[in-house]
């Protein structure tokens, strides 16, 4: 299984379809794992970003519709959480009542570690009672959440990056228009370019727009005229 992480590209895909890589490694992966899923936690609100298998989705959608559950209280808390019998576990009455039904007999909820906190939980389920009761269950539900956090971290940068990128474009174009306009004010009222500049900022500051906005309007009514 960490040979199969280590070759899970991180660069030029989706988070989503990194996630659900992973998620189908750690099916196949972790003992006793029938199917798995990836719970991600934004502000108040938690989804399923990933999964391998339609009995992960339907044990995560019932903890959503009760606000509460091993995964989500896993993701949360930070902390790990083990259900080995879901007929007899008492944690969560409401929840484990109704996900059997789903075929879910016991779980593994490990939580995503990200800049010393937790943003969600890798999650693990089995037909069968104590599945993930071996400790090699749990070490290897550890490592996938650690591959799993180091994909969210890697996709939250490359966002990042992607934002900075157009906020330094954004601030190009508007100093090329902006340059512009003083170009235009310079030759048609023969003042320097401080004093082009200083008529800008008076009418950006008169008519309560943006500086950039003002210099637009000066370049286009020279183009059109």
């Amino acid at each position: 299984m960490l040979r199969e992480l280590s070759k899970v590209v991180l660069v030029d895909r989706s988070l989503t379809e990194v996630l659900t890589e992973i998620t189908r490694i750690a099916a196949q992966g972790i003992p006793g794992a029938e199917s798995t899923s990836i719970t991600l936690l934004r502000g108040d609100k938690a989804f399923t970003a990933a999964h391998f298998g339609e009995m992960a989705l339907a044990a995560d959608e019932l903890q959503y519709e009760k606000g509460y559950g091993p995964c989500m209280d896993a993701g949360r808390g930070g902390v790990l959480l083990r259900v080995d019998d879901m007929r007899t576990e008492q944690r969560w009455p409401e929840y484990v009542a109704n996900v059997q039904a789903t075929g879910v007999l016991s779980s593994l909820s490990v939580p995503l570690p990200y800049q010393g906190s937790s943003i969600g939980a890798l999650n693990v389920y089995s037909s069968e009672p104590a599945a993930f009761a071996s400790p090699e269950s749990l070490e290897a539900g550890l490592q996938v959440a650690e591959v799993v956090a180091v994909a969210v971290a890697n996709a939250d940068a490359h966002a990042q990056l992607g934002e900075q990128a157009r906020n330094m474009r954004l601030a190009m174009d508007s100093r090329a228009v902006i340059e512009q306009a003083k170009g235009v004010l310079m030759a048609q009222r023969h003042v320097d370019a401080d004093q082009a500049f200083e008529i800008l900022r008076e009418a950006s500051q008169r008519y309560n727009r943006k500086l950039r906005d003002i210099a637009l309007g000066i370049v286009e009514g020279t183009r059109n005229g």
